[in-house]
């Protein structure tokens, strides 16, 4: 399968509005970040997103980002679902909903969110979003391609990371659970939350999200969610080898079968139904 980063910056994207930083007014296009979100090409054509940014017009222009089967939110932050209403142009050319799928508590804000799409009462015109509501309690499948839920912590918030064979994606996270450690055995590529240098009350910070990244020893891990504090070339001057800063753009080619004996002792660690 095929990971192509939509976005790699945090809530305000990169340059900030009004901000007259060295980041900001970078050279480096690695410096310019839209908000988060990743898109998953499988080798059947099945094409998913994770998370849908505000910027997702934006970035399927940009990325070509023609097809959109469906969406896994980690949690219903403005800057993870914002861009739900940009998929109606994919509802119109794929004559199909799509499928949101995530835990119980974002389903919820998505609904209140975005009430007026799931309000009969709202006229039809053909300018909706057709989305389909899907609670995630444990692992799933995708056209035979298994999903399997990390449960996070962000903040105090319950959030998702999602694990697709030997990839995992865990933004917007200041804490990884016990029992969701093993669930990460054996990856190949880890997109892990690494929000600037100083702490943060919900997201790690560099040096919090290196401890994680040496713990979890993927092959490969790519820090994601990025502020203006952070410039690419020198952050990843300094970062251990086999770590680095994930940029807009950056596609990646990574194993979607996933090992089935670290799957089956893991998944059975969580209540998942509880999250």
């Amino acid at each position: 399968m095929h990971v192509t980063f939509l976005g790699t910056g945090t809530s305000t994207g990169v340059p900030v509005i009004g901000c007259d930083c060295e980041v900001c007014h970078s050279s480096d296009r690695r410096d310019r970040r839209w908000r988060p979100s990743v898109q998953i090409k499988f080798e059947d054509g099945l094409s998913v997103l994770i998370d849908a940014s505000p910027d997702l017009r934006a970035q399927a222009l940009e990325f070509s980002l023609d097809r959109v089967d469906c969406i896994l939110l980690t949690h219903s932050h403005a800057d993870h679902v914002l861009g739900l209403d940009d998929v109606r142009i994919y509802n119109f050319r794929q004559g199909a909903e799509i499928t949101c799928y995530g835990n119980s508590r974002t389903l919820t804000d998505v609904r209140r969110m975005f009430s007026y799409v799931f309000d009969p009462k709202t006229p039809q015109g053909g300018g909706l979003p057709q989305l389909s509501l899907c609670p995630v309690n444990g692992p799933f499948s995708l056209n035979g391609s298994r999903i399997v839920p990390v449960p996070l912590r962000h903040g105090t918030l319950p959030i998702f990371g999602y694990r697709i064979g030997a990839f995992a994606y865990l933004t917007d996270c200041n804490e990884i659970p016990e029992a969701s450690w093993p669930l990460l055995d054996d990856l190949d590529v880890l997109v892990l939350d690494a929000l600037r240098r100083r702490p943060h009350s919900t997201h790690f910070n560099i040096n919090q999200a290196v401890q994680a990244a040496q713990k979890i020893r993927a092959k490969n891990t790519y820090f994601t969610h990025m502020t203006h504090d952070v410039s690419h070339a020198e952050t990843c001057s300094l970062l251990p080898s086999g770590i680095s800063l994930a940029y807009d753009g950056l596609v990646l080619k990574i194993n979607e079968q996933l090992n089935e004996t670290v799957h089956e002792a893991s998944i059975k660690l969580f209540p998942l139904s509880d999250w």
